[in-house]
């Protein structure tokens, strides 16, 4: 931190205004890990206990420790501070150096009178989140509604904090709130640097840089800045009198290598070093060119996005907050789940505008591993204020979020909110009176865009997510004609999953299907054994969305034989939830370039629930990872049955960027696993931007007792194989496929070898350990030997992870034997 003088993380006293509760408290972190670390209350996410700890948020709280200054310079002094959560006053010796209402800004206030040589008392007074939304609301010209399905506690659009912190249908409700970033005390120089930025420019053969450095001065002296890039420095002297300026570094990188998407190149980062005295801000910069290409075409109008001249298909998830309690959010368990996209054969990510602006490290790891970040800003699915101060606190957070992202070659859109044009459409006040709340959310919006332009005037805009396009309010949810769509209907709506044949979207950027989380993660939070059953109010507690686990067993009926066992259930639930998403991505990425992207909801999740991610609580992977790294290849082949003529269609896709052949085998398979070859095809070439029909079986030649099993190989060296059902998996007579496994302990992992006397379709192997298998939910062949390794996330727990091993496929889900 620029000028720090002392660090104020660590340990403080955490006391109850009323006097009534007191304990330790770890900063950064939140009041609710503290109180659980001090044995105040329970841990919320066992059982029911959330509903018991809702108390925290009504009350308001005192955070406070002693410092020690061994001698105060002439000078001026100043706290940093990040991730202030959210209405709060801070005092130092008695003396209010900053009153704090916007979780999302960086607050420098001004300490010199309140310091004192010795012994020092900081205090930060937490007031109630609850009691200051309700207050916000009622003081409003006019009602603004939220959206009470997904916030429990009211009126948390009043508040620029996260939405979710006040429930969601994903999320438990319970408003945590503390300090999550740094704090500390600094001295303030000749010069501070506030902001650095990067804009670029490339032409044939080199890129141009420039570099513009935001410092405020503190009196008429001189100071040297001193910028590194690319091997080249240069300085400049800095001087004029108090106030912002900005100074400007160009610099000219011949040949540069350029930073690219995974999947379609390297991610080649320089370092940028800004110096100033003892000041030393540090970026890592790549070189791209990025747009958003939205041209009108027979269609409507597109929506893809363009790296270095080349359209990317892209490929990825909703993220959401990596806990619900700020305490538990770390770098290691962050780039966990963000390692885990990647591996997925992911490229990019949708951070969601109804949790946070992530920390630095979030697009770090980004920028490391070429995952594109799709941005929200901080609003969702509620109705907003747009009253001049919070119109003001509103510019003040976005400059400062702009100013601070926009370097990172990840950062790929910037958009003005999740759902608040289709929340106009959801309130009696705003059904009432459209002309009004309509022009309030224009204020609001067109107040992010100019901030947003002014901080990075070469940054992609979007203005909400979804959209048909700029100043077009029409329902993106279910035309997909123009822009971006979040398509709801298979799930909201109940829909069959072939619904999903029945739109083209431009570009998906949410749809999903639930599922409940793994065995292990539900025995993590229950409270008995009783609790083992779908319907204890335990598991409905943790599923959030309402008629969410009554659609998951409706789902179901029309698909499988229902499961038998409360394992059988869960293991289902996951087989069904991947399904669905491959129904969809596989058909979409067949009609590109119509459609050039599809981000399902979500990602993770932020404790253990049912719920739409593909990755459990804690990172492991649930069904739909291990598909997902299937269904998102770079070089696939999709196989569908076509809507309309009933044909079943085998597409060539690729997404890297150069032409790859392809060869397809095509088998028919009856469910004791003999295979009939249908068709092996020759190599066929499949270009870049155009996905190519392989094979084709026409409807009146489709053999419906068995399943279509596929493989292929392409020149890039990758394959693969699946499965096609061409009616539902209930309608088929699975055998005991008699799966049969052999482990043994190989460099610190289990190698696990399966075969099967019949053919066996998601092939799951799970234990309770924490891991990773190196595939999973795949099919297995009579007679075939599979091999999977796991490795635990802790060696030790090796052998217990062999103890605990167990087996599932389709068959065993519903029958009573286990394996």
């Amino acid at each position: 931190m620029a000028g720090e003088l002392l660090d104020l993380s660590g340990e403080w006293t955490l006391v109850s205004q009323d006097s009534e509760f007191s304990t330790n408290y770890a900063v950064p972190g939140d009041v609710h890990s503290a109180l659980v670390a001090g044995g105040l209350i329970p841990h919320p996410y066992n059982g029911r206990k959330e509903l018991g700890v809702r108390w925290v948020a009504d009350r308001n709280w005192i955070a406070s420790r002693e410092f020690t200054i061994g001698d105060i310079d002439t000078g001026q002094y100043y706290l940093d501070i990040t991730y202030l959560d959210t209405v709060a006053d801070i005092t130092i010796n008695g003396v209010q150096v900053l009153h704090a209402e916007n979780c999302f800004r960086r607050y420098r206030p001004d300490i010199t009178s309140a310091l004192k040589v010795g012994d020092n008392t900081i205090e930060i007074v937490f007031y109630s989140s609850t009691a200051a939304a309700n207050a916000k609301q009622a003081a409003q010209p006019f009602p603004i509604p939220h959206h009470a399905g997904n916030c429990p506690i009211p009126n948390g659009n009043m508040l620029r904090k996260p939405a979710c912190h006040f429930g969601w249908d994903w999320n438990l409700a319970i408003a945590p709130f503390g300090i999550y970033g740094e704090i500390a005390i600094c001295k303030m120089q000749d010069l501070r640097i506030e902001h650095v930025t990067v804009q670029q420019k490339h032409g044939s053969d080199n890129g141009s840089v420039i570099v513009d450095v935001d410092v405020t001065l503190r009196g008429r002296g001189e100071t040297m800045l001193t910028v590194t890039f690319a091997g080249e420095t240069k300085s400049r002297k800095a001087s004029g009198s108090y106030g912002e300026v900005q100074q400007k570094f160009r610099f000219t990188v011949e040949e540069p290598n350029l930073w690219w998407p995974a999947g379609l190149g390297e991610q080649i980062l320089y370092d940028l070093v800004v110096t100033c005295e003892n000041q030393i801000v540090t970026r890592r910069v790549g070189l791209r060119t990025i747009a958003l290409a939205t041209q009108k075409d027979d269609a409507g109008s597109r929506f893809a996005f363009v790296v270095n001249g080349h359209e990317v298909f892209c490929k990825g998830a909703n993220w959401i907050p990596a806990d619900a309690l700020p305490s538990a959010i770390t770098p290691e368990k962050v780039r966990k789940l963000l390692q885990s996209a990647a591996d997925a054969n992911m490229n990019i990510v949708r951070v969601w505008g109804g949790g946070y602006y992530e920390p630095d490290y979030f697009y770090e790891i980004c920028d490391e591993l070429g995952l594109l970040v799709w941005q929200d800003f901080m609003f969702s699915c509620n109705l907003y204020p747009s009253t001049p101060d919070f119109i003001a606190e509103v510019k003040e957070e976005v400059t400062y979020q702009v100013k601070r992202l926009q370097h990172h070659a990840c950062l790929a859109l910037w958009c003005g909110d999740n759902e608040l044009i289709g929340a106009l459409t959801w309130f009696k006040e705003s059904q009432d009176n459209r002309d009004r709340y309509l022009v309030n959310y224009d204020r609001l919006n067109r107040a992010i865009e100019d901030a947003m332009r002014a901080a990075d005037p070469k940054g992609v805009w979007w203005p909400s997510s979804p959209s048909p396009g700029i100043l077009n309010f029409g329902d993106a949810w279910h035309d997909d004609s123009s822009g971006d769509m979040h398509f709801w209907s298979v799930w909201h709506e109940g829909k069959n999953f072939e619904h999903y044949y029945d739109v083209k979207p431009r570009f998906c950027s949410e749809f999903g299907f639930q599922s409940f989380p793994s065995l292990p993660v539900v025995r993590n939070f229950i409270e008995s054994e009783e609790d083992l059953n779908i319907s204890s109010v335990v598991m409905e507690h943790h599923q959030r969305n309402p008629g969410g686990n009554a659609r998951i067993a409706e789902t179901m009926f029309r698909y499988f034989r229902f499961p038998i066992t409360f394992g059988g259930f869960i293991y289902l639930s996951q087989v069904q939830q991947g399904y669905a998403m491959r129904t969809a991505i596989e058909y979409w990425r067949s009609i590109k370039p119509h459609c050039m992207g599809a981000l399902y909801w979500q990602l993770n999740d932020t404790w253990p629930v049912a719920s739409w991610s593909g990755l459990d609580h804690g990172g492991s992977w649930k069904a739909l990872h291990y598909m997902a790294k299937r269904f998102f290849s770079p070089v696939i082949v999709c196989a569908f049955r076509e809507p309309g003529s009933g044909d079943l269609v085998f597409m060539g896709v690729n997404d890297r960027r150069e032409p790859v052949d392809i060869q397809l085998t095509v088998s028919y398979s009856v469910t004791d696993g003999t295979r009939d070859k249908v068709i092996e095809t020759e190599k066929v070439s499949v270009p870049a931007d155009k996905p190519v029909e392989l094979h084709r079986i026409i409807a009146a030649s489709v053999r419906n007792h068995g399943i279509y099993l596929y493989e292929w190989r392409a020149s890039d060296e990758t394959s693969g194989r699946n499965h096609l059902a061409p009616v539902s998996y209930k309608t088929l007579w699975f055998l005991d496929p008699a799966i049969q496994g052999d482990m043994k302990d190989v460099n610190g992992t289990l190698e696990i070898t399966l075969t099967a006397a019949k053919l066996a379709l998601y092939v799951m192997v799970e234990t309770d350990v924490p891991g990773r298998f190196s595939d999973n939910y795949f099919d297995l062949y009579p007679q075939e030997s599979y091999v999977v390794t796991f490795r635990p996330d802790d060696p030790a727990q090796l052998d217990r992870a062999r103890a605990t091993l167990a087996v599932r496929d389709l068959y065993i889900s519903s029958h009573q034997r286990k394996t």
